[in-house]
């Protein structure tokens, strides 16, 4: 141990836990992942604190907390919006289901604690009184080097917890570490253990990893290790698939970069990774170009996206999201007509705009190392031709008509149902193409002319 651990960083919520539990005679220390990101210069995110007190005497010494875990020991102490997870020092059984141990012993040694713990970097502990740190593990040096390394065996850490491999890629992303070689060569021998992670524990650690600069970092050894063929083997059907003269990356290699360059929350970044995942089922060659053509592979992906959303128990309105920016991310602007920008943002929506301009810039952006700055103007002119639109503040949706469907039933002696809901839908096209029509009086007009023509009236 040495003291070389900044306390100041530590939150004084942090330090009055530590105080109580001190008080009541117990001792504490810092661990978890808001040690590893100060030793490392990053602000911490989070805090917790591993303690020799047993489950019940931190209900007594936290009567406010909530009992996140109490059977493994963890209550969370709230303070405002920050949680700090307590949690008694424990050491483990063995995983039978693959994910948790089968049961947890109170211990009182800090490092039996911290040798049941993932990776060395995580296997870090602090004395909160003096700033000692506790590295059994050689986790610091670890850090130094940015090597991510299973704590003692790695094959029997990831035998015992299948999401630990997960998080190894997710970390190789979010901390820009390399997996040492030990550790990697341990995922494959394990992927029994990965198969029982439930897909939302999968969908969890895609959107944290999206949350990093690089998420294609931890793509790479989901794809190296076998994980991405057990939960998205999609994706893999693009690997070394070369593509068109416009693109200098295979498939593959062409959405981690668009993925990597999508400016975005994770969500949007998860539809920059599957954007272009119906290409190999559509990829032909065409002797008319003399060049390999990918038609409709946004529709085919858009329909392969969906299942495997619903497969990773992604939200409905993600689903959605994902589906809709696959569905949509391909255009090509060449002096649209105002009409043509219209119907454009009808089949697309206005709340998925913002959304497109990223993915279709990252899309242009991930075709080479690097682009011309004109490769870039079509989405520019395209940006400001929409912007005009919406400004003009024409019909975009039925709820936009100047008639509803109660006036055509009133004026016109129409009927609730499909006939009708097709009337109003005939209109707004009408209205799209010349805004001057959206008047009362013409769509009224419109609509006697329209009804008679199928015979609705």
């Amino acid at each position: 141990m040495d003291a070389a651990f900044d306390l100041r960083l530590v939150p004084d919520t942090v330090h009055g836990i530590v105080a109580r539990l001190r008080a009541l005679g117990f001792r504490a220390w810092l661990v978890g992942g808001g040690v590893r990101d100060a030793l490392r210069g990053v602000p911490p995110a989070d805090w917790d604190v591993a303690t020799d007190a047993r489950p019940d005497d931190l209900l007594r010494a936290f009567p406010k907390a909530v009992p996140t875990g109490i059977q493994h020991g963890t209550v969370t102490v709230v303070d405002g919006d920050a949680h700090y997870e307590v949690t008694t020092l424990r050491g483990e059984s063995a995983y039978s289901d693959g994910r948790r141990p089968d049961a947890v012993r109170f211990v009182d040694d800090i490092t039996a604690d911290l040798a049941r713990r993932d990776f060395t970097v995580n296997a870090i502990a602090v004395v909160p009184e003096t700033g000692a740190i506790v590295d059994p593990f050689d986790g610091r040096a670890d850090l130094g080097r940015r090597i991510l390394r299973a704590v003692g065996d790695p094959r029997e850490r990831f035998a015992e917890d299948g999401l630990r491999s997960l998080r190894a890629a997710r970390f190789v992303a979010t901390l820009e570490f390399d997996l040492d070689a030990p550790t990697a060569a341990a995922v494959a021998p394990t992927l029994d253990t990965f198969r029982k992670v439930s897909p939302e524990r999968v969908r969890e650690e895609w959107l944290k990893t999206m949350k990093s600069r690089r998420p294609s970092r931890a793509f790479e050894v989901m794809r190296d290790t076998g994980m991405l063929a057990i939960t998205c083997p999609e994706l893999l059907e693009g690997v070394g698939m070369a593509q068109n003269k416009w693109h200098r990356f295979d498939v593959w290699r062409h959405g981690m970069a668009c993925m990597d360059g999508c400016a975005g929350d994770a969500v949007l970044r998860v539809a920059a990774l599957l954007h272009d995942v119906g290409k190999p089922r559509t990829r032909a060659f065409s002797d008319k170009t003399n060049d390999w053509t990918f038609y409709d592979h946004d529709k085919v992906g858009a329909a392969m996206a969906d299942p495997i959303c619903e497969r990773l128990r992604f939200s409905t309105d993600e689903r959605r999201r994902i589906v809709d920016l696959v569905r949509h991310h391909l255009f090509h602007y060449d002096n649209w007509t105002d009409a043509a920008v219209r119907r454009w943002i009808r089949r697309v929506g206005r709340e998925r705009i913002a959304d497109l301009w990223a993915l279709n810039e990252a899309d242009v952006r991930g075709k080479a190392e690097a682009i011309e700055a004109a490769d870039l103007t079509p989405l520019q002119r395209m940006k400001e031709h929409v912007a005009r639109v919406l400004a003009a503040g024409d019909a975009l949706a039925v709820r936009d008509l100047a008639v509803d469907g109660r006036d055509l039933m009133r004026e016109l002696g129409v009927t609730p149902g499909k006939a009708l809901g097709a009337l109003l839908d005939e209109l707004l096209e009408r209205v799209t193409e010349d805004p001057a029509r959206n008047e009362p009086a013409m769509l009224l007009a419109l609509a006697r002319e329209i009804a008679t023509a199928r015979g609705l009236l």
